[in-house]
């Protein structure tokens, strides 16, 4: 029984940092890629960043690239987003979700058709 469980959010001014942890249990993480989405009700369901198996191969959406940090520790059963420079257009409902099978980060990996779990999601608000 795969089970994702997000936390860290948190309501935050322009420019603050936050690490949201995605806590992963009812599978073998080393053998499946991650993903981090976000929620709006104006964009609604937009991808982020991903992440492989190992966690050596990386991608990022460009409006968050040099902010954004994907990182997981199999070990630790846990997947992370480190968030620098906050801005008002990235507070957002963000979810984790499990790759499926066949997701290696040489192929697509920005839809949600290729991911087969999801976390309920940690609200990120960011207002000054």
């Amino acid at each position: 029984q795969v089970q994702l469980v997000e936390s860290g959010g948190g309501f935050v001014e322009p420019g603050a940092s936050l690490k949201l942890t995605c806590s992963m249990t009812g599978f073998t993480l080393s053998k499946f890629a991650m993903g981090w989405f976000r929620a709006t009700s104006g964009k609604g369901l937009e991808w982020v960043s991903s992440i492989s198996n190992g966690g050596l191969t990386t991608k990022y959406i460009d409006s968050v690239e040099g902010r954004f940090n994907i990182s997981r520790d199999n070990d630790a059963k846990e997947l992370y987003l480190g968030i620098s420079d906050l801005k008002p257009e990235d507070a957002a409902m963000y979810i984790c979700s499990k790759g499926r099978a066949n997701l290696y980060l040489t192929t697509n990996c920005r839809t949600p058709n290729r991911y087969d779990a999801w976390g309920q999601g940690t609200q990120v608000s960011v207002s000054s």
